[in-house]
């Protein structure tokens, strides 16, 4: 699982470096959930929580259906 987790990332991650952010993979836990942390100015953006569900999770739960929700962890 964590390898499907980290390509959707690696598609996903070039949208978010054009703006100077980036996303890293902290953990898939047992229940599905994937927590990520959002770096350089995706971290401090005030529409990171959009980026976070309108685009990571989204796109997430469309490639891997068994995903529960993306949260972002410090």
């Amino acid at each position: 699982m964590r390898d499907k987790v980290q390509a959707v990332l690696n598609e996903v991650r070039p949208m978010l470096q054009r703006d100077g952010g980036d996303v890293e993979l902290v953990e898939v836990t047992p229940g599905n959930v994937v927590k990520v942390r959002l770096r350089g100015a995706c971290g401090s953006c005030p529409g990171a929580i959009m980026t976070l569900k309108g685009g990571i999770e989204r796109i997430m739960k469309q490639r891997i259906p068994e995903v529960v929700s993306v949260e972002s962890v410090p």
